[in-house]
């Protein structure tokens, strides 16, 4: 069974329903033989779109797809970088200056003339918003970026976005969204649909708590991300005994409706029609395959409403701010 697409909010873009990131894994945690043969996997399992940023492994995830990528027609997958968070002592943030610096470096380390999705990686609040948009507008009209989108943006920097006069058009958005961290659909959501954005989530496994993998009162797994000192950044908030505890409470839920936890847990996203790719890191070319299963599942109200009922109050439902996200917008 090959993955299922669905369309890049208001873009030409058809995006797998499961993508590859790179995130915790490509940048230095897995190495290079790994990372080509997850590559691999995602090609043969209908995976067509592959998010990365610059600032993973400070360049060395961009370089290591710009490497395996170019062995493929670079019609047959859709590519998506970022930009924001700092690539030197002196270079971060999304000025002009950066946005227009930067997009070259990626496209150097991704040997490629273009990408096709070009994200802000978090919103900049010194640097006016008319300026930030007018830059992504010029990296569209260059050719260089196909579409642009943003990552954990609030509300009112969503709104600031589109109400910069003549830029290009925002397609996509890129919260943290899972079982547990449904803080996007109290606000972003409905937001984004109004105006043409979809959702590509990251985090659709709760780094890989809502798999079942981790038991309450028990060290992780020493083949497991939380084991690991490069993988295991952000993965603290999911490793209480009482999220752990809820967690456990899914495993029957799964059982019943012969579904893996892996499989629940994605198709859980992609219940939502705003959400038109879950982001899966992966560092063995298995967990690949056993993510793209889960594109076309789809679960019955009973079965959403037992983990409605199983997570009880572990799961995070008011709006809340993302890590490395800053309220306000600065304006000229």
């Amino acid at each position: 069974m090959s993955v299922g697409r669905r369309r890049l909010g208001d873009s030409d873009l058809e995006v797998s329903e499961i993508s590859l990131g790179s995130w915790l894994t490509y940048s230095g945690g897995v190495e290079r033989e790994r990372t080509e043969a997850c590559t691999r996997a995602a090609f043969e399992a209908g995976i067509n779109f592959f998010d990365t940023a610059n600032v993973y492994g400070t360049g060395a995830a961009e370089e290591a797809w710009g490497e395996i990528l170019s062995a493929y027609d670079r019609d047959s997958y859709v590519l998506a970088t970022k930009v924001f968070f700092p690539m030197s002592e002196t270079d971060r943030g999304l000025s002009a200056t950066q946005i227009g610096k930067q997009i070259d470096a990626s496209l150097r380390r991704l040997r490629t003339d273009h990408v096709d999705l070009y994200q802000c990686h978090r919103f900049d609040t010194e640097t006016p918003i008319e300026e930030t948009m007018e830059a992504l507008t010029e990296v569209v009209e260059s050719g260089k970026a196909r579409w642009i989108g943003f990552s954990e943006w609030t509300p009112e920097q969503i709104r600031a976005g589109l109400e910069v006069p003549g830029a290009a058009k925002l397609v996509s958005s890129q919260p943290q969204y899972n079982m547990i961290w449904r803080a996007p659909e109290a606000e972003v959501f409905a937001l984004c649909a109004e105006h043409g954005i979809s959702q590509i989530v990251w985090s659709p496994l709760a780094q890989g708590v809502l798999s079942g993998k981790y038991a309450p009162g028990e060290g992780a797994p020493a083949d497991s991300r939380a084991a690991s000192e490069e993988m295991s950044v952000a993965i603290e908030r999911y490793l209480s005994d009482q999220v752990l505890e809820a967690v456990q409470r899914l495993r029957p839920i799964a059982e019943a409706v012969g579904l893996t936890m892996v499989e629940m847990a994605l198709a859980w996203v992609l219940r939502r029609d705003e959400v038109a790719s879950a982001i899966v890191g992966a560092s063995r070319p298995e967990q690949v395959h056993a993510n793209a299963a889960a594109s076309g599942i789809k679960l019955s109200s009973d079965t959403l409403a037992a983990i409605d009922e199983a997570l009880g109050e572990v799961a995070v439902t008011e709006p809340r701010r993302a890590g490395f996200a800053e309220e306000g917008v600065k304006h000229r």
